[in-house]
């Protein structure tokens, strides 16, 4: 009876645990974002809870409605130039670009363009990935289009890279956003049912099957078998042997 209440004790507060963590997350995003001006208030004499934050989210709404003026287009091209010099920055400031391209609300510019489900890493087992882009592959000079599909490992910043043709690509009903949620969520808001947008369904290849010598019952069997592929002259010989 006690290891019953003590399962019923846990399981409810498992259930209160997202909720949990959720304002604790937020509590603690809103009082960082709130750091950033509430020193001015302060040395103003205005101390309100929360106003540092909304100065905060208004900032960076003009700073977004600048950058797409033509004026701040210049300001972030030469800022990225000025940072590209940089070794180490460089290179976090290109990963950290890649991963806001893929996440953003504007469809024209997401670096993910499908989802897709590839075949990895054998026969039966699936892979979810994004692909990102195609690319041509020149063999002898016929041209193969591929797919470039990116299969993330570790969330999103860590994964590998696949190059595979269309045909051998399922494409799921489902968008990059929850193609994304998925892949965060350790697969726990994949959907139960998955439909492929295109109608035919993909047959794993075979192995070429060879067929198994053929067993005569008889000399006889033999000898027809062999005459099949001769001439007249070679077959009358083969007739005339002992």
């Amino acid at each position: 009876a006690f290891s019953k209440v003590i399962r019923s004790w846990a399981s409810k507060n498992v259930i209160l645990l997202p909720i949990a963590i959720t304002f604790y997350i937020t509590w603690h995003f809103i009082k960082f974002v709130d750091g950033f001006f509430s020193p001015i208030y302060n040395r103003l004499g205005i101390n309100i809870f929360g106003l540092g934050f909304a100065t905060s989210l208004t900032f960076i709404f003009f700073v977004g409605v600048f950058m797409q003026s033509w004026l701040g287009t210049s300001v972030l091209t030469l800022w990225e130039w000025f940072i590209k010099k940089m070794p180490l920055i460089s290179y976090i400031y290109a990963a950290s670009k890649q991963i806001s391209i893929a996440i953003s609300p504007d469809q024209s510019s997401n670096a993910f363009k499908e989802v897709a489900i590839i075949r990895h890493p054998r026969v039966g087992e699936y892979a979810l990935g994004f692909i990102t882009s195609t690319v041509v592959l020149d063999q002898k000079s016929v041209g193969e289009e591929l797919c470039c599909v990116y299969v993330p490992t570790n969330h999103l910043y860590l994964g590998d890279i696949f190059l595979i043709s269309p045909k051998d690509i399922l494409r799921p009903n489902l968008s990059v956003r929850e193609g994304i949620e998925i892949v965060i969520s350790g697969g726990l808001s994949i959907p139960q049912l998955l439909t492929t947008v295109d109608a035919q369904v993909l047959t794993p290849r075979r192995v070429p099957h060879f067929e198994e010598p053929k067993k005569f019952s008889n000399s006889n069997e033999v000898l027809q078998t062999k005459l099949r592929g001769l001439n007249l002259d070679q077959a009358w010989n083969e007739v005339k042997k002992p």
